[in-house]
């Protein structure tokens, strides 16, 4: 393929407009909000700060707001890899995990001062709970040691003694106590299973120390589920009986435990009420003290939120106009969570239980004026095997730029690829947008929220599916005349990467230019060098390579690298411990000597995932250029 350089091309065509708005602005806005805590008097949750990485604690009272942490700390674990449950709140101070030593510190919420609680260099904590009975935490501990990584779940005085609570399991995920503080129940899984393919649901007894005195796992226990489930969730009401998500009616759906250790369903909407569980403590569904549950479900692609009596199933829908809901807090007076909606990527709700008046605590600022936002579109087709595959179209967006002409089409490939894009407000793809591009965000199968078969659809055929619903999509539109049928093209960021790799291996010259940000390219050496949490994903994404070497070597975009002829750019973390620099740098080395044209980018501070702000700006930026560089001009 060959670029046209035109340097007289039209400043009015699409994907040559300009904007006000800058990269620099687009990634400006990409603070977000994640454990949210609270209790009779106030609320916390740590929120990303692009402008220098970090991750703060803030704090909300009627009387105002306020950062609580000091300089030279940040919130975060990097438990799994991917943290969460960093924050917990007890009476009178909080405990968080600090981003650069992993351990677990306390600050007062008045002196605001700092002491460390663990001090064991190898380890790594997150899912922390408090356990005011017994003036401790209980916390997800993973050791580091030269022999294995290992996980348990200890409990960690306020004076910092540690005891193990229990240990055997590869993985655990989201402790909760009953109000007696007399059980305590978790979610648990062993290799090879995956948190969204099989996981127990665990409930032990406990005695006044806190020590286990019984152990039960309910999902030994015979009921009307057929096949593996996958639990998540768990929680006790104000009565004592425990609740979950589990996804054994094909739906991630609220159930309640009986007294005989089955399972009795809640009354919901049949759709999924979580997605993967792939962070520490995630909160969809919250039990309130009236036999009510606040909950939020994804039905078409779009999320709602809801009060809904778990006897008789009356609903009360909250938040309107907000599209995804996460971080589900509440002092049963008031309900908070972070939503997002289209012209909105994420803010803190206030929701008063009573009159359901709605209050925003925070928000990440607009960029764009309400107008000029691309709004999303729900994106439906038919793909491999007849089968719908979903997405969202936004159409090319700019009050002082308009063409006849379709727009270039550019395709998001979200990562995971157990995961999810959301119709809520995307700066980056704005950015796009602004410029005179149509913008297709997929949710090909194998992504969540749209049940357990169609999230499972990826198994297996990692490589496959997923490249079958990015054509399919290409050809959906184009046939639709909503975009230029010579100007196509595509990016994806880690599984997403891969994915955009692969689509230019099945798709010959259908793709102008293609951008992989840290991008799988050897799915065979990321197998080996993956950490435990993904240790086995890998297999059930492609297969055993005893197995199945031959798909090993079909699905790899670095084994047929003689079959991509689309210009690629590439950006790379030096620091990336996922994806390794050596992988992206032997994919590059491989076009080149096919004399495909590539450009590679590399970021010495980065790891697997960009998060300083100039990194961000100048990847737009580089990636902009790129694709115009090969825009086929009217």
């Amino acid at each position: 393929m060959n670029a046209t350089r035109e340097s007289s091309a039209k400043a009015e065509q699409p994907g040559f407009w300009t904007s006000s708005m800058s990269a620099a602005q687009a990634v400006a806005a990409a603070s977000d909000y994640a454990d949210l805590v609270c209790d009779e008097q106030r609320l916390l949750w740590i929120e990303f700060h692009p402008e220098d990485g970090r991750s703060l604690i803030h704090e909300w009272t009627e009387a105002g707001q306020r950062c609580l942490t000091p300089l030279g700390y940040s919130a975060r674990s990097r438990v799994y890899e991917y943290g969460g449950g960093a924050l917990c709140l007890a009476s009178g101070f909080l405990c968080f995990v600090n981003e650069d030593d992993q351990q677990i510190y306390v600050q007062g919420l008045q002196d605001l001062g700092c002491r460390a609680l663990t001090q064991r260099g190898d380890c790594r904590y997150g899912a922390l709970l408090n356990d005011a009975m017994r003036a401790r935490l209980i916390a997800l501990e993973e050791c580091h040691t030269a022999r294995a990584v290992e996980h348990r779940l200890v409990a960690i005085s306020y004076t910092g003694e540690r005891e193990v609570i229990t240990e055997g399991a590869d993985f655990y995920n989201s402790p909760c106590l009953s109000p007696d503080c007399l059980h305590l129940a978790w979610i648990e899984w062993d290799r090879p299973h995956l948190p969204w393919t099989q996981t127990r649901l665990m409930s032990a007894v406990l005695n006044e120390r806190g020590q286990v005195v019984s152990k039960k796992s309910i999902s030994s226990v015979q009921s009307q589920a057929s096949q593996p489930e996958a639990f998540q969730q768990p929680q006790f009401d104000s009565s004592g009986d425990l609740l979950c998500l589990t996804d054994r009616s094909g739906y991630w759906l609220p159930w309640r435990v009986r007294d005989d250790g089955g399972l009795e369903s809640v009354p919901s909407q049949p759709a999924d009420h979580a997605p993967a569980p792939w962070q520490l403590n995630p909160r969809h569904i919250l039990a309130l003290p009236d036999d009510s549950l606040a909950l939020s479900w994804m039905e078409g692609g779009y999320g709602h939120l809801a009060l809904r009596h778990t006897i008789g199933g009356e609903e009360q829908r909250l938040a309107h106009g907000y599209q995804r809901f996460r971080s589900l807090a509440s002092n049963g007076r008031w309900l908070y969570c972070v939503a997002g909606s289209a012209l909105c990527s994420a803010a803190i709700l206030h929701i008063d239980l009573l009159t359901h008046a709605l209050q925003i605590i925070r928000a990440v600022p607009a960029t764009l004026p309400a107008e000029e936002v691309s709004q999303p579109q729900r994106l439906l087709y038919r793909s491999g095997r007849g089968e719908t595959a979903h997405g969202y179209f936004y159409p090319s967006s700019n009050r002082n730029q308009a063409s006849p002409a379709p727009p270039p089409l550019l395709i998001f490939t979200h990562g995971g690829p157990t995961s999810a894009t959301y119709a809520v407000l995307d700066n980056r793809i704005q950015y796009w947008t602004q410029r005179g591009f149509a913008v297709a965000d997929l949710n090909y199968r194998g992504s969540v929220g749209f049940g357990r078969a169609y999230r499972h659809r990826l198994r297996g055929q990692w490589g496959v599916v997923d490249v079958e619903d990015v054509l399919a999509a290409v050809d959906h539109l184009v046939d639709a005349g909503r975009v230029d049928a010579g100007n196509i093209f595509i990016r994806g960021s880690s599984a997403g990467g891969y994915t955009t790799l692969c689509s230019l291996v099945a798709a010959g010259d259908r793709f102008r230019a293609a951008a992989s940000l840290y991008g799988v390219s050897d799915p065979l050496r990321l197998r080996i060098n993956t950490h435990k949490f993904e240790a086995d994903y890998i297999d059930w994404l492609i297969g055993d390579p005893a197995d199945v070497p031959e798909r090993y070597v079909q699905r790899s975009p670095l084994e047929q690298a003689a079959e991509i002829s689309t210009p690629v750019i590439f950006f790379q973390g030096l620091q990336d411990g996922v994806v390794l620099p050596e992988q992206t740098e032997r994919m590059v080395k491989a076009l080149k000597e096919q004399g495909v044209p590539v450009k590679c980018l590399t970021f010495a501070e980065e790891r697997h995932g960009f998060r300083a702000p100039g990194t961000l700006a100048s990847v737009l930026e580089e990636e902009l250029a790129f694709y115009q560089c090969w825009m086929q001009h009217a």
